[in-house]
């Protein structure tokens, strides 16, 4: 099997020995034994640990951002709606693979510590500021709103909000709690969008 092939299943395998044991424990020798091959191949395909660190970290993104513009837009154009079918499908993933955000949370830290992957750290963010700031300027052209705030802020906003509740979920889930804090986001979100909130900073 090429090193193209193969590259693949060594960031699958990756990602599945890190959300079920940790960063720190998918070794090379781990992510090997995960795919039943020798570990000179992964050495092999990456020469690096980092690189295949990297690699994970822009499949996790990747996955995310499929997720998002994967969803079904309500029929009624309705803009708080809209932005909030696309935060409820995002945070179906939270609940029902809370290890993979537990990930992402673990690799960011990491890579904030790390020289090598902190340019990878930094475009992660910056990719998924990118997919929510096109998200929201499709939401306000379906539904035919006139954004009162820059699209960048809003979606800084909403990911900022949307990111401390992921955290509260890792740490303290809780349905209804969460399921209430996350409409509040999206409505706050709307009311920002809309020019609906006092802002005390111009």
């Amino acid at each position: 099997m090429s090193a193209a092939e193969r590259r693949p299943q060594l960031i699958r395998a990756a990602i599945a020995v890190m959300s079920r044991d940790g960063v720190a424990a998918a070794s090379t020798r781990a992510i090997a034994a995960e795919l039943g091959i020798a570990q000179a191949t992964v050495h092999y395909v990456y020469g690096a640990k980092d690189e295949l660190y990297r690699a994970v970290i822009e499949q996790l993104t990747t996955d995310i951002a499929e997720q998002v513009r994967g969803i079904d837009i309500p029929t009624e154009p309705d803009f708080q709606a809209t932005i909030g079918a696309y935060a409820r499908q995002l945070w179906r993933t939270v609940v029902e693979q809370p290890h993979v955000h537990r990930l992402i949370t673990e690799l960011f830290v990491m890579g904030l510590r790390s020289p090598s992957l902190r340019p990878t750290v930094t475009d992660y963010q910056r990719q998924l500021d990118i997919v929510f700031e096109d998200a929201f300027r499709e939401a306000a052209a379906y539904t035919g709103t006139t954004l009162a705030r820059p699209v960048e802020e809003v979606a800084r906003f909403f990911f900022a909000g949307f990111d401390g509740l992921i955290l509260h979920r890792l740490a303290r889930p809780d349905d209804m709690a969460d399921e209430r804090s996350l409409e509040q986001i999206v409505a706050a979100t709307a009311a920002l969008a809309e020019g609906h909130l006092p802002l005390s900073v111009v």
